[in-house]
């Protein structure tokens, strides 16, 4: 039986991976922050990707490892301007190290299977949008991660795939528009005076368009596909509005901040 080890796996693209992988017959271990949180059929393992022992734990605890989905992520939404540089470290040290970490705990696993490797990455990857900077500087870095180690691994036969959902109906964005209302709740009168009403416009485009996103399970579909094809590919767009930034991303600069502007802040 292959065995895959899903991070993140307690709600969202996590538990729909690991939901999918159950059904094809796959041995699934969810890494999930909270006792009770891995999905139906799942072992459950406690595994904060920025704990170091937890780490270590889990890549003690399980024997044989045929695929690493590193899914784990969080979104944190303020201007570059104000956000604490603390929020900052954590949206790397979560979106970044954390994959990192994980990773270099279980390669020795993925050697002995020449096991496959699938980051879950974003458009944001591609296409950074105001306000979302910091989370999509975790992304850019995940497309760096994941093309070098695509060669690096080359060798032992460890097969590399980065999936770049756009707009995905899950829990992420609520829990960033949680955060994000605590720090700007806490932030100088001068970020509401400034950013206010180009914030307001934004959250209404997301909200709208978050309640229109693609379903998890069509990013658990690209995952399957990425471990189980002869041949997978090394990166996929999922979801229509993904493609449509990605368009919108070849176009010359200046053009591209223009429409972005307008679909965006007004």
């Amino acid at each position: 039986m292959r065995t895959a080890l899903v991070t993140g796996a307690s709600s969202g693209i996590g538990a729909a991976c690991a939901s999918r992988l159950i059904s094809a017959g796959w041995r699934v271990f969810a890494g999930v922050r909270r006792a009770g949180d891995a999905p139906r059929g799942a072992e459950e393992i406690l595994l904060d990707v920025t704990d170091e022992s937890q780490i270590r734990a889990a890549a003690n605890g399980i024997e044989q490892l045929d695929a690493l989905v590193n899914n784990a992520g969080i979104a944190i939404a303020m201007p570059l301007e104000f956000i604490p540089l603390d929020e900052l470290r954590r949206q790397l040290e979560v979106n970044v190290i954390g994959q990192v970490a994980v990773t270099q705990a279980f390669l020795p696993h993925l050697r002995r299977t020449r096991g496959r490797i699938v980051f879950v990455g974003s458009i944001a990857g591609k296409s950074a949008l105001p306000f979302l900077g910091a989370y999509a500087a975790s992304k850019h870095a995940l497309e760096a991660i994941a093309d070098a180690l695509r060669i690096e691994l080359r060798p032992f036969g460890i097969a590399v795939s980065l999936v770049e959902p756009g707009t995905i109906r899950t829990p992420i964005w609520e829990k960033s528009a949680a955060v994000a209302d605590s720090l700007v709740s806490g932030a100088p009168a001068d970020l509401r005076e400034l950013y206010g009403e180009r914030i307001a416009a934004f959250r209404r485009v997301a909200a709208k368009r978050g309640a229109s996103g693609a379903s998890a399970e069509a990013v658990a579909r690209a995952v399957d596909k990425a471990l189980t094809q002869e041949r997978p590919s090394t990166r996929k767009l999922i979801g229509r509005d993904a493609k449509l930034r990605a368009g919108v991303e070849r176009l010359p600069d200046r053009i591209r901040d223009s429409v972005y502007e307008r679909v965006l802040l007004r």
